[in-house]
């Protein structure tokens, strides 16, 4: 019998995250290691438990499954991730990616196409749900840079302009122009606006 493919499970709902590994461990050469339910306690459990992969929500509280696969890509580079989502947001799809994730998986998948990719993802396949693989590819890229997404996602809480620069080591001005900017990239009026839609399309 092969080794056991060790996973880690990162899920800040608990009925949810039991219910996963309760599924996985059905599979013969699956084995659940670890189970989280913040985001960055995923660092610190990967280097306890080191498993082979990493599976991981994207809404999470203390740090997003984004964040958290960034995270392991930096330091446990040989570890697989497989990013889960409720939300089918293409936007979300290209910025795990581009945090070093294998897989993008909704979580109303089947068991065992879950068992399937993390199987997939250990062989070195990358695994993307066809769905949001199509609308990533009609939406387009993100037309933010990381310094407009920055400041949208800090401006989501009200903060005023004097607020956002003081938070942000800036000047009034240049927070200004940013959201000026990327006001006009996502052509709304103001920034609840941008980043209302920001958030919709997965972009912060």
């Amino acid at each position: 019998m092969s080794a056991q493919i060790k996973v880690l499970l990162a899920e800040d709902q608990s009925m949810v995250r039991e219910a996963l590994a309760a599924l996985l461990g059905l599979e013969p050469d699956i084995e659940v290691v670890a189970q989280v339910a913040r985001g960055d306690e995923v660092l610190a459990a990967a280097r306890a438990h080191g498993p082979d992969v990493a599976l991981l929500d994207i809404e999470m509280p203390g740090m997003t499954g984004i964040e958290a696969a960034a995270q392991l890509s930096e330091h446990l580079p040989a570890l697989k991730v497989v990013v889960l989502t409720t939300f089918g947001r293409p936007g979300y799809l290209r910025t795990a990616m581009e945090s070093g994730a294998h897989a993008f998986l909704v979580k109303d998948a089947p068991a065992a196409q879950l068992a399937e990719a993390v199987r997939k993802v250990l062989a070195g396949e990358r695994v993307i749900d066809p769905t949001l693989a199509a609308a990533a590819l009609a939406e387009g890229a993100n037309p933010l840079t990381d310094r407009e997404r920055e400041i949208l996602r800090a401006a989501a809480d009200g903060s005023t302009n004097a607020e956002l620069a003081a938070a942000l080591h800036l000047s009034q001005g240049t927070v200004r122009n940013y959201l000026s900017t990327a006001i006009q990239k996502l052509a709304v009026r103001n920034r609840a606006e941008a980043v209302r839609i920001a958030r919709e399309k997965g972009w912060l």
